[in-house]
């Protein structure tokens, strides 16, 4: 009688283990790509995996990351905090870094039982707060040069053998389409686009030949970029554990192409978002909620079962794709801070379903540099925008709105509904006068609930002179003694606003 009831035990648990089972997670992150895919509409280019991704998930049209540059980007991605609140306010090269005190999605979803790992860049400061819980790590470099881009999916499939029978947590950090923008490499893609085959990007506002190659060699890179998410998802099948796969597809922040990467654009900071989890998320859904990846650390603490960090301004995404909750956000904020020392320029932006506002509280000093130029202009792999005489080629109206991304006004508002890629600011236009109000004061609301440093005039005053100093000092990238910002821009605490 005791065995029976032993075994009866027994099958109570193995049961209640199953019913309870946690999905493994992958998630897949390009760099500098906005949603110039197939599946988003973007008739430039053919993206069968990544449209497959979507056409068995759910797409969402409206997702964000919380800074456009690749540091900032990612440390929200491993903490679930705005880069004002973490600390990585600019690119980890430049030595900019997150406070120490953070948990990361590592460290909890191993402390969780998870098996974890990683291809590809980290690229913040300390790497320790991520690294330290890396199971399996394998291509860790940024590997702009696209080299043995079929080692993706092989590693992959190492990592997938060595999980056994343990939950995973895999990123995935492909290099396309970061500079430089190669038209083909290693055969990939098969049969590359040219020229005549591309439009022209809609934000980019207008084009010349050379500028019409760059956009052509960008679009290679998106269909290299899904050759490769193929073969990994291919490697994913044949593991036997796609079936209990959360898989995400993000990109870390738009392209590095005129008004996009760096800045508070719609082209700097939407990106593709796209989420497959079989069995459980309505396949071909596409959804207009306003998404961030501030909501991944919730999100992947709900697959894994395990406590949030406490004081997390995102959601758990988990009820918003099955179904079980719609009610979602009305606005959304995003910001600008630094990239390298010389493009610091603190901006903060915030939308609803349809108008965003831009508020820029350095606007007197205007870019420096003109950082949205000279910046790109000096990289040593491609002149990725235009140059000033090329600037005054463009038509009348297009050059208007370069001067605008290049000397912004205090505020900035636009009809995203009908003005996607913000041609007309809005701001001052009596017409709109209660729409610009009532977003400046969510936008001040935002920052007060997140503790953020440039709300604060003596905060925004110091952190500006300390980045000046470096910049004027000539010694460099960075202050060898380090930045010292982190000591006085520490939050008492972060938002507790879901």
């Amino acid at each position: 009688m005791k065995k029976i009831i032993t075994n009866i035990l027994a099958l109570c648990i193995s049961a209640s283990l199953h019913a309870g089972e946690r999905p493994n997670i992958l998630l897949i992150v390009s760099e500098d790509n906005g949603q110039e895919l197939s599946c988003y509409g973007d008739s430039n280019v053919k993206t069968p995996h990544l449209d497959s991704l979507a056409q068995n998930g759910m797409l969402f049209e409206s997702g964000y990351v919380t800074q456009a540059v690749c540091s900032p980007s990612r440390g929200s991605i491993f903490t679930g905090l705005y880069p004002h609140q973490n600390g990585q306010i600019g690119l980890a090269t430049h030595k900019y870094a997150m406070f120490k005190k953070w948990p990361t999605t590592y460290s909890k979803l191993q402390k969780a039982g998870y098996y974890t790992g990683m291809l590809g860049k980290t690229h913040i400061n300390p790497k320790s707060i991520v690294e330290d819980y890396i199971d399996f790590r394998a291509i860790p470099q940024s590997n702009f040069a696209k080299k043995n881009l079929a080692a993706y999916a092989q590693k992959s499939a190492e990592f997938f053998k060595k999980a056994g029978d343990k939950p995973f947590f895999l990123t995935v950090n492909y290099p396309d389409a970061h500079h430089p923008l190669q038209n083909q490499v290693q055969g990939r893609p098969a049969k590359p686009l040219r020229p005549d085959e591309v439009g022209a990007i809609p934000y980019i506002g207008a084009t010349n030949k050379r500028m019409h190659e760059i956009v052509t060699a960008y679009y290679n890179c998106m269909m290299r970029l899904d050759d490769c998410v193929g073969e990994l998802l291919e490697a994913l099948e044949n593991s036997g554990k796609a079936n209990n796969t959360v898989v995400i597809y993000i990109g870390d922040h738009g392209a590095q192409l005129p008004r996009g990467k760096i800045f508070a654009t719609e082209a700097g900071m939407k990106v593709p978002y796209i989420i497959k989890w079989p069995g459980k998320i309505q396949a071909g859904v596409r959804s207009k909620k306003l998404v961030s990846t501030i909501d991944l650390m919730p999100t992947f603490c709900d697959l894994a079962k395990t406590e949030r960090p406490d004081g997390l301004p995102g959601r758990s995404l988990v009820p918003l794709v099955t179904g079980q909750r719609q009610e979602w956000r009305e606005y959304l904020a995003y910001e600008r801070n630094s990239d390298a020392v010389n493009l610091y320029y603190p901006q903060r932006a915030l939308r609803d379903g349809r108008y965003k506002l831009v508020w820029s509280p350095l606007a007197a000093q205007n870019i420096p540099d003109n950082g949205a130029v000279d910046y790109v202009t000096q990289k040593k792999w491609q002149k990725c925008s235009y140059s000033e005489e090329e600037l005054k080629s463009l038509p009348a109206r297009v050059q208007e709105v370069y001067h605008t991304w290049i000397n912004p006004s205090e505020y900035q508002l636009y009809d995203l509904k009908n003005d996607e890629w913000e041609f007309e600011n809005l701001a001052g236009n009596p017409e709109h006068e209660q729409i610009e109000k009532r977003l400046r004061k969510k936008l001040m609301e935002w920052m007060k609930e997140t503790n953020d440093w440039a709300s604060n005039p003596e905060l925004l005053k110091k952190l500006t002179e300390e980045n000046n100093a470096v910049k004027a000092s000539g010694k460099g990238k960075y202050p060898k003694e380090g930045w010292q910002y982190l000591k006085y821009i520490h939050p008492d605490k972060v938002s507790q606003t879901k």
